[in-house]
């Protein structure tokens, strides 16, 4: 009879085990997949905007932003300097989305069909807000030297756009007062 009862015991422990196990793979494969994802958003945030720093990056992903959303508020700063004088030349237009292929953007992405619109009338000044806003939160969470790092980066690709149509006949500043001024507000958002 006791025969039946180890039996029965050891079943029963042998299940509670299986659970056990079963129970901590799982926990340990939601890890990793959690793991993996937020390497897939790392991954996407680089290719988005440029950014190589993993300690800029790690802090964008804590912020629950992605590559698209990146990419579209990374292209702000262009779009304003393109615009800044109220019409977007030719070479500016091109200057933009060149950035923004070298930064991944697929025209028939959300961030490239965002862009097009963009390009094809000016946003309205609230988008300008969103962004100042947005890299005002990033500003305040990153060091430093990574803040200094991401502001040169941001502003000048906003000074290539802004030089791609300037001057007269290659004489002369080839950024317009406008355009500096929207460069020193760039620069000024990152505190």
């Amino acid at each position: 009879m006791a025969k039946k009862g180890d039996e029965f015991l050891g079943d029963r422990r042998k299940a509670l085990e299986e659970e056990f196990f079963r129970k901590e793979n799982e926990r340990l494969r939601q890890r990793l997949h959690e793991q993996m994802e937020t390497e897939e958003h790392r991954a996407a945030i680089s290719r988005a905007s440029g950014i190589s720093d993993p300690a800029v990056l790690d802090r964008l992903v804590a912020l629950g932003l992605d590559g698209e959303t990146v990419t579209a508020l990374s292209l702000v700063p262009l779009i304003d300097v393109a615009w800044a004088d109220g019409r977007m030349e030719d070479a500016e237009r091109t200057a933009v989305l060149s950035a923004a292929r070298a930064q991944g953007v697929d025209d028939a992405s959300p961030a490239g069909l965002l862009l097009e619109s963009w390009l094809s009338t000016p946003p309205p000044p609230r988008l300008r807000e969103a962004w100042t806003d947005y890299v005002g939160a990033l500003s305040a969470s990153l060091e430093p030297e990574q803040r200094a790092s991401l502001r040169d980066e941001v502003v000048g690709r906003a000074r290539a756009v802004a030089e791609a149509a300037g001057g007269f006949l290659g004489l002369g500043s080839k950024v317009s007062g406008r355009e500096q001024e929207i460069l020193e507000r760039l620069e000024a958002a990152f505190g």
